[in-house]
């Protein structure tokens, strides 16, 4: 702020899992060889006692040789004051709502790049780039492989050879979420980069960093991936599980640890969604809707139970206690990225 030096901040969503993390640090170096004025800075939009819990991408860096001290977090930066210093530029990836906290800085935001259904239109000169692809990785990909050759190196590369195939489940169409330009754009790297690993090799290790939630509290487990929506009145918490909900709901203490997971954050409520995969890739979705104010958990409830863009197909499970909702989800193709507009409406 002293020297007036502009800042280009490339940014993933709140939640902070590989998708968002790659996807800023790959189009971050990509802009700092084409922008001459700003430095252009990724930004993991976490603090960084929360780096830990991202169990995959701190084993995707440490494999490609990026140390975690090399990375800024958001507790680091501040960009407010940049923003009020008029040197912020802001680009969005993976997500294209800024939530309520960061509103002052939507006004800083020159483009976005994300593959979620577009909730809000934003003016020109923003560019906006929304593309209903299976991995945000796969957008930036595309970017820079249209760019001039030689930009692509082989770590950046391996870095969005990963994501893909951990966002996609190893393009396994059962899973419902690759599109043919996922599938091509990882075809692409692998033919300039012959020298990648296995895709079999790198999801089954990248996978397996997921899902290892040995040692875990369940409050570190509900904030490993975690959003949160909001209106004027309340805010509520959406936590990515990543192991079966009746495993998760026998934990012991969980309606305590529920209770102060959501006093701590002042959050009205908190819905659960878990996720599981057989050895074919097939997930097995199931969700859990927790709230002590009744109306608000009947309001969620009714939205999940009664949707059709897309219709989530949800079976009501025992619950295990007062507060507490829990549905198998018959449409397993219904990612949290497909039940975040549906909780958004709701409220």
């Amino acid at each position: 702020i002293q020297q007036q030096q502009e800042i280009h901040v490339v940014m993933g969503n709140e939640a902070c899992d590989l998708d968002s993390t790659v996807s800023a640090l790959a189009l971050a170096y990509f802009l700092a060889q084409s922008s001459p004025r700003a430095a252009v800075v990724p930004v993991l939009n976490i603090p960084r006692a929360e780096l830990a819990l991202r169990t995959e991408t701190t084993f995707l860096l440490r494999e490609r040789g990026i140390p975690a001290a090399s990375l800024v977090c958001r507790d680091e930066i501040d960009l407010r004051a940049l923003h009020r210093a008029g040197l912020l530029s802001l680009t969005l990836v993976d997500h294209h709502l800024l939530p309520g906290a960061d509103a002052a800085l939507d006004e800083a935001v020159v483009e976005v790049l994300d593959h979620r259904p577009l909730e809000r239109r934003r003016a020109a000169p923003c560019r906006v780039t929304v593309e209903p692809v299976g991995s945000c990785a796969t957008l930036v990909a595309e970017r820079i492989l249209q760019g001039p050759p030689g930009v692509l190196d082989r770590t950046t590369a391996a870095l969005l050879h990963g994501t893909i195939l951990l966002d996609c489940i190893n393009l396994s169409p059962a899973a419902g979420k690759v599109t043919p330009r996922d599938e091509a754009c990882v075809a692409l790297l692998e033919e300039r980069f012959p020298d990648l690993p296995a895709r079999d090799a790198v999801f089954g290790a990248l996978q397996a960093a997921k899902f290892d939630v040995t040692g875990l509290s369940t409050e570190q487990m509900l904030r490993k991936d975690l959003k949160v929506i909001s209106n004027d009145e309340v805010l509520v918490g959406i936590s990515g599980v990543f192991e079966d909900l009746e495993t998760f709901l026998l934990r012991p203490g969980l309606l305590q640890d529920l209770e102060s997971f959501c006093q701590d954050r002042g959050y009205a409520g908190l819905v659960a969604m878990t996720v599981s995969f057989n050895e074919r890739h097939e997930p097995t979705r199931k969700l859990a809707v927790y709230s002590q104010q009744e109306p608000l958990r009947s309001t969620l409830c009714r939205a999940l139970e009664e949707a059709t863009a897309p219709a989530l197909l949800l079976r009501p499970l025992p619950s295990r206690g007062p507060g507490l909702a829990a549905y198998a989800q018959g449409n397993a193709t219904a990612t949290r990225k497909k039940v975040l507009p549906i909780l958004r409406a709701a409220l």
